[in-house]
């Protein structure tokens, strides 16, 4: 998906819930994380809850976004 799609999609600061990651080091499921940037190749940059910065990728990944999640 087109950058600018994504930024209108997904605005920086939304919450998210991790669903599923294609990635052994990801956080474990049903961790929450808030974005922090989404770079020209796509890649929705996280700051997990755990520590974790590791990034999602729409179509890979899995989340949804956590409309009331106080963070």
């Amino acid at each position: 998906m087109e950058k600018e799609k994504l930024k209108e999609k997904y605005p920086i600061g939304t919450t998210v819930r991790l669903i599923s990651m294609s990635d052994p080091q990801a956080p474990p499921k049903g961790t929450i994380g808030k974005i922090t940037a989404i770079d020209d190749i796509g890649t929705i940059h996280m700051a997990w809850h755990n520590g974790s910065t590791l990034g999602l990728i729409e179509g890979v990944d899995k989340w949804e976004v956590v409309e009331d999640e106080k963070s």
